[in-house]
């Protein structure tokens, strides 16, 4: 985690996204406006962060390793609740979108977005306004509203935790390390959400997964994918 000096006369930024680039873009845009007092690469170091350094405002990736970016937003509201978060994403889902709603006034927009309409989000969230991208139709966010309560209904906050990491690919010893857990305790989890949720492999395991909007496809992966179909 890298941390910044803050400006008292602004208002404070924490960016949350494991691709570096894209993050450190985000901070040499935003420091022009605002205070950007961080920049974190994972969700649990996200909810660490926010809770520490208490910024206005949370700027987060929804898809990260470890904990995507709406559960780790829910758990930084139970710790400080005054924390707003502006949501960014690579899919126009409007499941998702439904699923930060939950989450009270906050700002749902795509990467693809250009950066003056990130400047408009994140000063709709800071009023006390949701903000919604033009590039998803309102009506397919109200129609999700209906659904999104399944996104975190469903799982237990630790169910959602060990299968986001086995999506991930993360072996049970390194999930129980991350969760200062026993592997039994682990595997015990894996074994009920396979029970429970009708899961029959691994390969199951990830799309129950991406279903959930706890990971997503890389869409560089995606397009290789398809060129080698082609291909063949």
């Amino acid at each position: 985690m890298e941390t910044l000096s803050p400006s008292a006369s602004r208002p404070r930024i924490l960016i949350a996204d494991d691709h570096a680039i894209f993050a450190e873009t985000l901070r040499a845009y935003l420091t022009k406006t605002f205070a950007v007092v961080g920049t974190v690469a994972d969700g649990r170091s996200m909810v660490v962060e926010a809770v520490r350094l208490r910024p206005e405002i949370v700027l987060a990736d929804v898809s990260m390793p470890l904990l995507n970016g709406i559960d780790a937003a829910c758990r930084i509201q139970e710790q400080a609740p005054n924390v707003k978060f502006v949501f960014l994403t690579m899919h126009d889902d409007p499941n998702l979108a439904a699923a930060a709603s939950s989450l009270g006034n906050v700002g749902f927009m795509l990467k693809s977005s250009g950066g003056r309409e990130l400047l408009e989000a994140i000063e709709q969230v800071l009023q006390g306004r949701s903000y919604l991208t033009p590039k998803l139709r309102a009506a397919d966010w109200v129609e999700a509203k209906a659904r999104a309560r399944q996104f975190s209904r469903d799982l237990t906050k630790r169910q959602r935790d060990i299968l986001q990491m086995l999506a991930e690919g993360r072996p049970m010893k390194e999930i129980a390390s991350i969760l200062n857990r026993s592997i039994k305790t682990v595997e015990f989890h894996k074994y009920h959400i396979m029970h429970a949720f009708n899961v029959k492999s691994n390969a199951d395991l990830v799309l129950f997964a991406l279903e959930l909007g706890l990971v997503e496809v890389d869409p560089g992966l995606k397009r290789e994918t398809m060129a080698d179909q082609h291909v063949s």
